[in-house]
């Protein structure tokens, strides 16, 4: 498609509905050496590259290459394993008609993968953060666009300080849900955005930096505040009373690119100003943008909810391994019984944009002791538990979901009754029974 096709359909034609309500999941986990619990390097045997390698070898696919490299299998399935920039691996999951089904796709590849990983003499540990390196160690991967979106924080100075950790030493549990049409897109997206603070609250686990506890309940939280805030946090939109397609993408048009890639194949580092002008004017190169570069310039921005074919929400930190299947049972409860999501919108609703952004602010510190506005970020938490249960409830009921999917929401009421958070309870086991060891704590929380 050339640039004088690219009209508003177009850019629209992103954000297609899908015919079903499925639920796709993608879990980052770092990879670490057991004893000191350190990110293993790209190259060596004892390396991601190897395990790639061995992945590749051992359960067929696609190889996905990056400057010459191998960084990625595409499985037969279709799901993907990949590579972040501090060499975390990452399981992109082919999207599943139910919760149930989604986690027991998802266990399975990670137990299998963990095996593979432990014949090259390391570990998986899922996740929010890598607790035991510092940004001045970690080994990066050779992916090219790392370089690119490194120098792009660079340049920001304080507002992107917190990007270069985000790329190599964060790790999540991030769920794709689906939109119906543009009238559910928005109901999903406004409900989603508005909750996801409080989300964010519940699920704080990070907080083990560089081996040590400095107070913090997600350091992943507070690198994300410092990520540049243009492309991060709330859509605005969303919160802005009636809205649709073409709100979100005059939104985005204000965001400018970090790169793109050029007619040989080549990245280039994109004009610092909006993609709009972009669009109207061109690349400095003189090139002209098409279709792949509206669809790449989706792709760098990292909103609580990224909106594209999908809504891919990101802003829980990743919980260990046993409780993983949290975060999907929660955002598939709140988004796909429609009385439900309706409920937790008029919960959340009456919140701006400056009050949620104070929020996001806050609870990386504080987790359920944030306040939202004037309310108890606490109080805000159960009610969603309580809602998402329903919903959940209502599509067992329905025979959409599996009975089990009730249970995966328990350690958010152990969460909720205790007043401990994820990040409280590892930071207690961190002072007593892990006894302050990196490889106590590898044995404790490897899959």
């Amino acid at each position: 498609m050339t640039t004088s096709e690219l009209r508003s359909d177009d850019l629209k034609s992103l954000f297609t509905p899908a015919s079903a309500e499925r639920v796709g999941l993608e879990i980052e986990s770092g990879v670490v050496d057991p004893e000191t619990g350190r990110a293993a390097p790209f190259a060596g045997e004892r390396g991601v590259g190897a395990v790639l390698r061995t992945v590749l070898a051992e359960w067929g696919g696609k190889p996905v290459h990056d400057a010459g490299e191998l960084v990625g299998v595409r499985l037969d399935d279709e799901g993907l394993i990949g590579l972040e920039h501090g060499g975390q691996l990452e399981y992109s999951a082919p999207p599943a008609a139910d919760v149930v089904t989604a986690v027991a796709d998802v266990r399975r590849v990670l137990e299998r993968l963990a095996e593979v990983v432990g014949r090259h003499g390391l570990a998986l540990v899922p996740g929010a953060h890598m607790p035991f390196d510092r940004i001045e160690t970690i080994p990066w991967v050779p992916l090219d666009r790392g370089r690119f979106m490194r120098d792009h924080f660079a340049r920001l100075g304080v507002a992107g300080d917190g990007g270069p950790e985000i790329l190599s030493m964060s790790t999540s549990t991030q769920v794709h849900l689906d939109y119906l049409s543009e009238e559910d897109f928005a109901e999903k997206l406004r409900m989603q955005v508005a909750a996801s603070p409080v989300v964010a609250a519940l699920f704080v686990n990070s907080p083990l930096d560089g081996g040590r506890l400095d107070g913090l309940l997600s350091h992943r939280s507070r690198n994300w505040t410092r990520t540049d805030p243009r492309r991060c946090g709330v859509v605005p939109p969303a919160l802005g009373g009636r809205f649709g397609f073409e709100d979100v993408i005059d939104w985005a048009l204000g965001i400018p690119m970090i790169y793109y890639q050029d007619g040989a194949g080549r990245l280039r580092r994109a004009p610092d100003r909006p993609f709009v002008s972009v669009l109207q004017e061109g690349f400095d190169d003189g090139s002209r943008p098409g279709f792949e570069h509206w669809v790449a310039h989706m792709t760098q921005i990292w909103t609580h909810v990224r909106v594209r074919g999908t809504l891919e929400l990101r802003a829980a930190d990743g919980p260990a391994y046993p409780h993983l299947a949290a975060v999907p049972a929660l955002w598939t409860g709140l988004s796909y019984h429609p009385p439900t999501r309706t409920a937790a919108w008029e919960l959340l609703r009456h919140y701006t944009v400056a009050e949620q952004s104070a929020a996001v602010e806050r609870l990386p510190a504080e987790g359920l002791r944030t306040r939202l506005g004037g309310d108890r970020v606490h109080e805000l938490a159960a009610e969603l538990v309580r809602l998402a249960r329903t919903g959940l409830q209502a599509r067992v009921g329905a025979g959409l979901e599996g009975a089990e999917a009730l249970h995966y929401l328990d350690p958010l009421e152990e969460v909720l009754d205790t007043g401990r958070t994820f990040a409280e309870q590892c930071a207690q086991r961190w002072r007593t029974d892990l006894r302050g060891e990196p490889r106590r704590y590898v044995a404790a929380y490897r899959v």
